[in-house]
C-alpha cells in the first residue's frame, strides 16, 4: 500500500495545479470512507485503511494550515486547522465505536471542501 506522501506525488503528476490536487485527494477519501460505509463491518480492513487514508491526508493538510510560511490567509488556515482537529477527533471516535453514520460528517467534509477547491457548488 502507498503511503498519502507518494499517492500525492502520483496524483500531482496527473493534474494541472494544487487545488484540483487537493480536491482530487479529498475526493478519493471520501470514496474510500463510503465504500467502507456499505455493507457495513466494523472490522473490515477497508474501513481502517480508509480511516488511516483520511487521517493521513489530513495530517498534511493540518501541516500545512499550521506552517508559518503558508501563503493562505490566517483566516483560511485556522479553518483548515479547525476541520482538520474535527476529522481527527471524529476518526478517533469511529476507531473508538465503530458506527456507519459517524463516517457521514468525514465523507461530507470532504466532498465540500473538494467542491469548494474546484469552484464548484456542492
Amino acid at each position: 500500500m502507498q503511503n498519502a506522501t507518494q499517492i500525492y506525488g502520483n496524483v500531482a503528476k496527473k493534474i494541472s495545479g494544487p487545488r484540483e490536487l487537493e480536491a482530487n485527494l479529498l475526493l478519493q477519501a471520501a470514496s474510500r470512507l463510503q465504500a467502507a460505509q456499505a455493507p457495513w463491518d466494523r472490522t473490515s480492513p477497508e474501513l481502517h485503511s480508509a480511516l488511516l487514508y483520511n487521517r493521513k491526508l489530513w495530517t498534511i493538510f493540518l501541516t500545512s494550515a499550521m506552517d508559518k510560511d503558508s501563503p493562505l490567509a490566517k483566516n483560511i488556515r485556522q479553518n483548515v486547522a479547525n476541520l482538520g482537529l474535527f476529522v481527527m477527533k471524529q476518526t478517533m471516535a469511529i476507531t473508538g465505536d465503530p458506527q456507519p453514520e459517524k463516517l457521514a460528517p468525514l465523507i461530507n467534509i470532504n466532498r465540500e471542501l473538494a467542491a469548494g477547491l474546484l469552484g464548484k457548488a456542492a
